[in-house]
């Protein structure tokens, strides 16, 4: 069970990265929920796909650092810190996610971020335009 679980969040974060798109549609379950922390709102499945697309032409590629992962038996817990890449080179966003998983896809998402210096530095950009 583990070893999946660990896999899966392997491919999970390797997609994300990348921002494979299609690797991550392939990872989500059907009715997958993402929550936010900063903003109290839990996105459906495909609210997080077109969220992800977003990032990852703006900010991306991203990169996971100072990864600390904890397997759980319905999924795991990692806290991190996502170096940005794009118009947000530079920016280092500490992180944690709750992720549950069942049938070797992702169901729901609690994520632990504060996004603040992320959308300060895409307004900035824009204003520089």
């Amino acid at each position: 069970m583990s070893s999946g679980v660990s896999a899966l969040a392997d491919r999970f974060f390797e997609a994300v990265s990348r921002g494979d798109l299609a690797e991550l549609d392939a990872l989500y379950s059907q009715d997958a929920v993402v929550w936010h922390n900063y903003d109290d709102v839990a996105q459906t499945r495909d609210e997080s796909m077109r969220l992800l697309a977003w990032l990852a032409r703006k900010a991306g590629p991203l990169r996971y650092v100072e990864v600390r992962r904890i397997l759980l038996e319905d999924g795991f817990v990692q806290q991190h810190v996502v170096e940005l890449g794009g118009q947000c080179e530079g920016l280092r966003m500490p992180a944690m996610l709750r992720v549950r998983c069942d049938d070797g896809l992702v169901y729901r998402i609690e994520e632990y971020v504060d996004p603040t210096p992320l959308n300060a530095r895409l307004a900035a950009a824009r204003r520089d335009t």
